[in-house]
């Protein structure tokens, strides 16, 4: 079922045309408690359920996400994967066309994604079985732009995907 929609949005998703913006707020708003799926700009596929309680559940296609978060930040939504000593940070600015949603590094403005949202977790993401930290859900931090900014904030993905707080 996802596969043939994720080809669908390949299709539909290449020439760039202006969308709305999205700030902070609407970003939690469209994605908190519900899953973001599609293809990043070099074609890898991904889908992740975004827990209200700041898990990233799911998937880059290739590999199962382990201990990844998610937070809002300013109007941009970072990403956190992995333990602290390995952990990748990223942070994307969302445009919304239509049912499309544009994912560009927000560093740069390079496009790293389009995605749909699909309510709820249809594709049953879930844990594993397996503890989930992202430093107690990033409590405690000084600021989740801190932590993102601390590591490669502004590279484009070929895998993994995004967070929130």
């Amino acid at each position: 079922m996802r596969r043939p929609l994720i080809l669908l949005l390949l299709v539909l998703a290449f020439p760039a045309m202006a969308g709305e913006k999205l700030s902070g707020e609407a970003i939690r708003e469209a994605f908190q408690g519900n899953t973001v799926a599609g293809a990043y700009s070099n074609g890898g596929l991904f889908s992740e359920y975004h827990a209200p309680d700041g898990r990233a559940l799911g998937d880059n296609g290739l590999t199962l996400n382990v201990d990844a978060c998610w937070n809002i930040d300013g109007d941009a939504i970072c990403y956190h994967y992995g333990p602290p000593k390995d952990r990748r940070s990223y942070c994307f600015t969302v445009e919304k066309q239509g049912e499309e949603y544009r994912l560009s590094v927000r560093d740069d403005g390079r496009l790293n994604a389009i995605a749909r949202i699909f309510k709820g977790n249809p594709e049953n993401h879930d844990d594993g079985g397996r503890r989930w930290s992202c430093d107690d859900l990033l409590a405690g931090l000084a600021s989740p732009s801190a932590l993102a900014r601390s590591s490669l904030a502004g590279s484009s993905l070929a895998g993994p995907s995004f967070a929130r707080r």
